[in-house]
């Protein structure tokens, strides 16, 4: 973690649900998530959602994210979540990061 990250406390699965993430995030005009983290099928298809709803821009890190069956994962990643998200991996992401 470093200095500014953005720290949300949650009891739900999804990251919107129970916290001002959404707030927080329009206050510093943030439109574009990175989604990782375990439980596809819980807490990163719930967030996937809410985030969809709420017209945030999404990458889902196939590779940084788990569930406890497999399959789940693999439906969720390859047919489910790149409706609502562009599924990519973590390098990827870091050539994104580093092309931006």
């Amino acid at each position: 973690m470093r200095d500014g990250d953005l720290v949300v406390r949650k009891s739900r699965y999804g990251a919107f649900s129970t916290t001002d993430l959404h707030a927080v995030l329009g206050d510093d005009a943030i439109d574009t998530l990175v989604v990782g983290g375990i439980s596809t099928a819980g807490v990163v298809l719930s967030t996937v959602r809410d985030a969809s709803d709420q017209d945030y821009r999404i990458f889902v890190l196939a590779d940084a994210t788990e569930d406890l069956d497999p399959e789940v994962h693999r439906v969720l990643i390859e047919k489910v979540l790149p409706r609502q998200a562009d599924v990519i991996t973590t390098s990827e992401l870091a050539g994104l990061v580093r092309g931006a």
